[in-house]
């Protein structure tokens, strides 16, 4: 991309919002430095990893990234043979520590992000040594080793032995009188007494410094020199003890630098995409879809660098039903918004941002990105707007491509209006020859009367309230823009006069051109209105439905109850009639004692003829108070995919599979499949029953109830898809045994949200749910409990 475009498109001020979530300085500079790539393989793959942080983000919070400086002059140095300092070896540590700490924050893969986390390798044993041997970048812990802690000791035995023995000195009457401090202090590392200049005969040793008076001398007393060189000589032993040390642990470090400069650069690199993932979160952004033809759909696009509470959403297309918008309408409406906001959505997009929209939205990957945005007027170079603008073209039309991206402001200003016209519709008309996509703003009737006449190319126009006089930064495609000076300029108090003048020098062309455009946008806001009336009526229809379907279910769940009722009643009678042929039974036995055969077989008939009475009876009573259907359904006509009534159970559910020979058929009821007679079923011609039960009728070849997961992301799906994804989830969790489930619908507009939580108040698998805590994705995410 040119670095012309970036600057025109503020890429630069992106950059530098998205640094300041970075930890370390390496990161903020990768980031900086960054630039959009044209390869469609690595914006996927930025994207996924930038949307793979961000869900982590949205469940865990943010990862434990220790700050870390680079290691570039360590490395070197320890192929040099050459011992790191205290604050390198500091570094070290914290590098393996934030290595440690991020494989422990990855315990759920991301498949994305897999690579970076899974690289980072873990030396707690090193990582252990620098801690506890190094206190700050300047100190050494006394336990760095044996050596060093006797050494340590001894200095502090000889050193308190020289102030004892000053400390006495100082405080002998004989010599206060000489000293001009009462005070033992160091000059050269070594131990010595303020004495007054005049007196330095009284008191024998070795002169190390003046004050900047000459009115002091610190000597050192010849009665603690031997013992003062003791002393260094130890810090010497000392200071050698240490660089050993560190030699020694540079060793240690030496053994695993490979591993130490892998880790720094996956650290940087998650440093960098969680960077990214959290800059998504501040502007409530979406991963876009990514089109492999050039189409670009923006849903309710914002632009990033303007205030999120007043700026107005935009939906525009590009390359689907034309490949050209040109935008109209007056200044100060909103046009060269558009533009930036279509351009810097393209960059942050081929650089694996995510873009401040809504779910839906759609972007391609362009092979380049030409803006000629704004006065470039330069006096220095004697380059008029007219002439700035044209060389900016120039370069455009020399290097422009089949799959880029061409924004253009005020096409054509800055000369002669009819000359400037043309010029623009020949300069519109040799890009999109050539295949590329145009948005271009202007004034100009001309390039409106183009718009409409040629093939692809479509007008836009940003709306403006005459009647305030202010634009609502809403864009309206399909419709070209009227510029209203007319109408601006008799609002602000110019004479009517002036105006109609001003009417009558314009051709009698150009004001049936503009009434035109008036009729349209009156018939426009027309149509709006009516739009929204009839989006209230829808959504009182959807009420009254909801509220019939309400009270559909309270008669179904009394019908379920009565037929209960009446399955309980039925089984009674059944049970007593058995009883009463037990008893009937028990007396042909004992019949058969007193009676002979004749008097048996009589006896045998009335007990036959009552029994079948009172059986009849039952099944009578049973059959009309069990089901109240009637099989209507025929081997030769009933059809897979039906919607059927199995009469025996009460259910629905879908033809699957016919057996004529038989005469049976496989039935799929949920997640069961049943086998049934013919006559026990019923044709259901209700193609809403036939939908429903389809619908949820599992496919061949799905997913096994062991490969069930604990959560579900169902970004970017619309609702009606969503909740039958999350049904079909729920049902295999169940089966599985799980208790709870996570289902990540994202912020957005929340319709994803709303609509799956008013599924699950009824749904009777779910004990209960709530949006998830912070750290598990608050209201992006809905934590289920099952039954």
């Amino acid at each position: 991309m040119e670095k012309k475009t970036l600057n025109t498109l503020e890429y630069n001020k992106i950059l530098k919002m998205i640094s300041g979530y970075a930890v370390n300085e390496t990161a903020k500079e990768r980031i900086l430095n960054f630039e959009p790539t044209n390869e469609y393989k690595k914006v996927v793959r930025w994207l996924n990893e930038t949307d793979s942080a961000f869900v982590l983000l949205m469940k865990y919070s943010s990862p434990d990234i220790s700050r870390i400086d680079d290691i570039s002059v360590v490395l070197k140095r320890i192929q040099a043979g050459g011992a790191l300092s205290m604050s390198e070896l500091l570094n070290v540590a914290r590098i393996l520590k934030t290595s440690r700490s991020l494989k422990k924050y990855h315990e759920e893969k991301t498949d994305f992000l897999d690579s970076y986390f899974d690289d980072l390798c873990e030396h707690r044993e090193i990582e252990e040594l620098i801690n506890n041997s190094i206190i700050s970048e300047e100190e050494m812990a006394d336990s760095a080793s044996t050596e060093l802690y006797s050494i340590r000791r001894k200095k502090r035995i000889a050193a308190s032995k020289i102030k004892d023995t000053l400390s006495d000195m100082v405080r002998s009457t004989h010599y206060q009188k000489f000293l001009q401090d009462a005070i033992v202090t160091v000059r050269n590392n070594r131990y010595v007494v303020p004495v007054k200049a005049e007196f330095k005969g009284e008191i024998q040793g070795i002169v190390h410094d003046m004050s900047s008076s000459g009115g002091t001398l610190f000597i050192e007393p010849s009665g603690v020199v031997n013992a003062n060189n003791e002393l260094n000589e130890l810090s010497i032993a000392e200071k050698a003890e240490i660089e050993r040390i560190l030699y020694e642990i540079t060793g240690r470090v030496s053994e695993i630098a490979d591993d130490i400069k892998e880790n720094f650069e996956n650290i940087t690199e998650l440093d960098f995409i969680f960077a990214k993932a959290k800059f998504a979160v501040q502007i409530n952004a979406v991963t876009p879809q990514i089109s492999k033809n050039c189409e670009l759909n923006i849903v309710k696009g914002r632009h990033p660098l303007l205030n999120p509470k007043t700026v107005v959403p935009a939906n525009i297309s590009l390359g689907i039903d034309f490949d050209s918008l040109i935008v109209t309408g007056p200044n100060t409406g909103g046009k060269t918004v558009i533009l930036k906001t279509i351009g810097l959505f393209a960059l942050m997009t081929q650089s694996g941002f995510m873009i401040p929209a809504s779910e839906g939205t759609v972007m391609p990957v362009y092979d380049d990105i030409f803006a000629d945005i704004g006065d470039e007027q330069s006096i220095e170079q004697s380059l008029s707007t007219f002439s700035s603008h044209m060389k900016n073209i120039v370069r455009i039309v020399n290097r422009v491509t089949p799959n880029s991206l061409a924004l253009f402001d005020e096409l054509g200003a800055g000369t002669d209006p009819i000359e400037g016209a043309a010029l623009a519709t020949a300069v519109l008309e040799n890009i999109r020859q050539m295949g590329a996509k145009i948005v271009a703003t202007t004034h100009y009737s001309e390039l409106k009367l183009y718009a409409i006449s040629t093939d692809r190319v479509e007008n836009a126009s940003c709306e403006f309230d005459v009647e305030t006089l202010s634009p609502t930064y809403r864009i309206l495609v399909g419709i070209p823009g009227k510029s209203n000076a007319f109408a601006i300029s008799e609002k602000l108090g110019l004479p009517k006069f002036i105006i109609d003048r001003a009417k009558a020098v314009l051709s009698e062309e150009n004001i049936k051109f503009e009434d035109i455009l008036s009729t349209i946008e009156k018939n426009r806001q027309t149509a709006e209105r009516d739009r929204e009336e009839q989006e209230a009526l829808k959504a009182e229809l959807e009420r009254l439905r909801a509220e019939v379907k309400a009270e559909r279910d309270k008669i179904d769940a009394k019908k379920a109850k009565i037929m209960k009722r009446a399955n309980e009643k039925a089984a009674e009678i059944i049970e007593k009639a058995k009883n009463e042929t037990d008893e009937m039974l028990k007396e042909i036995k004992e019949a058969k004692k007193k009676k002979n055969d004749e008097e048996l077989n009589r006896a045998m008939e009335e007990v036959k003829k009552s029994l079948n009475i009172k059986l009849k009876k039952s099944k009578k009573y049973a059959n009309k108070t069990v089901s109240p259907h009637k099989s209507n359904a025929n081997i030769n006509t009933l059809k897979i995919g039906q919607s059927v009534l199995i009469i025996d159970l009460n259910d629905k559910g879908s033809v699957l599979s016919i057996n004529k020979k038989d005469e049976t058929a496989l039935i799929q009821v949920g997640i069961m499949k049943i086998t049934s007679k013919i006559s026990n079923l019923v044709v259901l011609e209700d193609d809403n029953v036939k939908k429903e039960v389809m619908k949820f009728a599992p496919k061949r070849g799905t997913m096994e109830i062991k490969d069930v997961k604990t959560e579900i992301d169902l970004r970017g799906q619309d609702l009606e898809t969503a909740l039958y994804e999350t049904e079909r989830f729920m049902d295999k969790s169940v089966m599985s045994g799980l208790h709870t489930i996570t289902v990540i619908h994202g912020k957005g507009s929340g319709i994803l949200r709303k609509g799956i939580q008013n599924m699950l108040k009824k749904h009777p698998s779910v004990k209960s749910y709530r949006d998830g805590k912070y750290g598990e994705g608050e209201n992006g995410v809905t934590v289920i409990e099952l039954k």
